[in-house]
């Protein structure tokens, strides 16, 4: 079966230097891939390369077995790869439903059909962006991906800048868009603990390289290896 997203030695920086260093993954539609890691270790950096947004420096991107063109977001976006950035790029003066509006096209589905998945949205409709509180800003600004139809979708920080108790609420819908859609998604998040409980696969990033990988249970079940890969260390040496 062809890989829905696939990176081949993916390579990616700012000016001469490389932050994303030999980045492979090759997932199947359906499946989560959780990307962690601490701080500055090159997490949103592998996003936009994927979407286009930064050129690459090695490497390609494929989606359905072919390669998207280098640092050609919009055509990345046509292909199928849809990003949801961390700051979750609304327009705050639109209503819930122009938002969903203003990224569909008369071949997709209507606004409508996103409160089956993110049912909180429909007691929402018709009130400004900007008067969200943050978990339903970012439930909006996923749906907003989703209304797309990705065949990927790239989720960064999920959980940035909400309390807890509402990102315990949120991750898990992850799992359903994966799920329901179809669709491969990668989730960076620094809620380490709730991204492997959706992710079939998950990487662990660290100065740019993948330096832990398997899938999310695996990596659940093996706390010792999970916190030597973010500190740089041995698991014996723990």
């Amino acid at each position: 079966m062809t890989a829905v997203l696939e990176c081949r030695n993916l390579e990616a920086g700012y000016g001469a230097g490389s932050v994303v260093r030999g980045v492979s993954l090759s997932l199947e539609g359906g499946n989560v891939l959780g990307v962690l890691g601490p701080n500055g270790a090159g997490k949103t950096t592998m996003l936009m390369a994927m979407a286009g947004l930064i050129p690459l420096t090695g490497g390609e991107v494929l989606l359905d077995g072919n390669a998207l063109p280098n640092g050609r977001p919009s055509k990345a976006n046509s292909a199928g790869l849809v990003l949801v950035p961390d700051d979750r790029s609304l327009f705050m003066t639109l209503t819930v439903r122009e938002n969903l509006e203003v990224a569909r096209t008369k071949s997709r589905p209507p606004a409508e059909s996103m409160v089956d998945l993110f049912p909180a949205l429909g007691t929402r409709w018709n009130l400004l962006a900007g008067s969200l509180s943050g978990g339903e800003q970012q439930m909006l600004a996923v749906a907003r991906a989703v209304i797309q139809q990705p065949r990927v979708l790239l989720i960064d920080e999920m959980s940035m800048g909400l309390a807890p108790v509402i990102v315990e609420s949120l991750i898990p819908l992850v799992r359903r868009v994966a799920e329901e859609t179809g669709a491969v998604v990668v989730l960076v998040e620094q809620h380490v603990r709730l991204a492997l409980e959706v992710s079939d696969q998950a990487i662990v990033l660290v100065h740019g390289e993948v330096v832990l990988s398997g899938t999310g249970q695996q990596l659940r079940d093996d706390p010792a290896a999970l916190e030597a890969a973010y500190l740089g260390t041995q698991p014996e040496d723990q």
